[in-house]
């Protein structure tokens, strides 16, 4: 919905630095998995790198992720692994994974219990693990 990216927007011009603080929490559902499955210390180092880009880049990728690939993605004709966790507050599973697995023929989706947007980090073992198999 267009009012969910304005609103992106609008924190990101107001304040881009708390801005980042509060999507990096929920990329990494550092309520839930801080401490846990994520540091302090490595959510800063995202932070670190997320503020480091522009704050025009950081307002102008917003607009970015409003491209509709959806009519490229009949067109992949490889093999094909998607990996989402259940637990994303960025891109909810159900409205982006499921829907782009319907989309690219013979593509297998592997949903990660409890994975948040940053999966990659937090749950990096499930992760590994869909990748070897998929790959054998």
């Amino acid at each position: 919905e267009g009012s969910v990216f304005k609103g992106i927007e609008g924190a990101i011009t107001a304040d881009r630095f708390a801005f980042m603080t509060s999507f990096l929490a929920d990329f990494y559902n550092t309520d839930v998995l801080g401490g846990e499955r994520i540091s302090e210390q490595a959510v800063q180092a995202s932070w670190n790198v997320a503020v480091g880009a522009s704050a025009k880049g950081t307002l102008d990728c917003v607009q970015a992720w409003l491209t509709d690939f959806r009519a490229d993605l009949p067109r992949i004709d490889v093999p094909t692994l998607i990996i989402h966790g259940d637990a994303d507050r960025i891109l909810p599973v159900d409205a982006t994974a499921v829907p782009l697995a319907q989309l690219i023929e013979g593509a297998q989706l592997t949903i990660v219990p409890g994975g948040p947007h940053g999966l990659l980090w937090t749950h990096a073992d499930e992760v590994n693990a869909a990748l070897l198999a998929f790959l054998d």
